[in-house]
């Protein structure tokens, strides 16, 4: 049997480029110098440039793996995006702000390589999940210019549409049993003391402490049933920005706890694409 078909040429072809060096950083108790990574999956396409969004991994602060989900944003990307999943310093190599260090190099190496990567540097989105959806928020929010440091920085790290997911927005909040259990929990490791006995302190590693009349618009995914991270947290992001007269929405997942499987649906990730269309172009 033979058969020919014709194929009408509508999309760019697209591709992965992982391991990406975008920053070094002071590693091995500030002896050494390690590397920090991302993967970009892109379009060769040299007619247009496409609106790129950041991925950050949560693992509570305390791991994280840039590739665990590329499958997923493989898929987002040939919606019409350039998708980059990026690394930063877990909290036993570093204290907070260094993880928001990290995700702010690697949008001002993102947009110093645009041309490379077919990426409109006028329109970055950012996304995340639990540790990585705080940290989505507090690039979205906090402009502190000493949080630009390293290389690049004549480019901006500045986003203009965010989507976190079931993220810690006000970690004071949190219902702690005690001091002691709030020493050994990861929002203490993330920012270096108690959050209990620091609450001044913790509070500016808290993104409703950044919220502005100017902050972009906000899609905040959260499982109802959330066991981690109580959905109080996304409703206290969601109620404070809606306050300012930010555009906002708070997507409720109802029966869904922590990084459940209702956050793996198509159904979902579609809606992200659709937010992500219509606030980046």
């Amino acid at each position: 049997m033979r058969e020919t078909i014709n194929i009408n040429v509508t999309e760019p072809s697209y591709f992965a480029t992982t391991g990406v060096t975008f920053s070094q950083v002071d590693a091995w108790f500030g002896h050494t110098r390690r590397d920090l990574k991302m993967d970009i999956i892109y379009p060769e396409d040299p007619e247009k440039t496409y609106p790129c969004i950041v991925w950050i991994c949560g693992g509570a602060w305390l791991q994280m793996d840039r590739s665990a989900h590329l499958a997923y944003l493989a898929g987002l990307a040939r919606e019409g995006f350039v998708v980059a999943s990026a690394e930063y310093r877990t909290s036993n190599e570093a204290v907070y702000p260094a993880q928001l260090v990290d995700i702010k190099s690697a949008i001002r190496y993102l947009r110093a390589h645009s041309e490379r990567y077919r990426i409109d540097p006028e329109h970055f989105g950012v996304m995340g999940e639990s540790a990585g959806g705080h940290l989505t928020a507090m690039a979205a929010l906090a402009d502190d210019p000493a949080l630009d440091v390293g290389s690049y920085t004549e480019y901006s790290s500045r986003v203009q549409a965010a989507c976190p997911w079931y993220p810690p927005t006000d970690v004071t909040t949190f219902p702690y049993p005690s001091p002691l259990e709030a020493a050994a929990s990861p929002e203490s490791l993330m920012m270096g003391g108690n959050v209990m006995l620091n609450r001044k302190e913790a509070q500016k590693a808290c993104p409703v402490s950044y919220v502005s009349p100017d902050a972009p618009p906000f899609m905040i995914l959260h499982g109802i049933n959330d066991h981690t991270v109580p959905f109080a947290q996304g409703e206290i992001l969601h109620d404070k920005l809606e306050a300012a007269g930010c555009d906002v929405t708070l997507v409720a997942i109802e029966g869904a706890d922590h990084a459940d499987r209702q956050f793996f649906q198509r159904e979902l990730w579609q809606r992200i694409a659709q937010f992500f269309h219509g606030k980046l172009g």
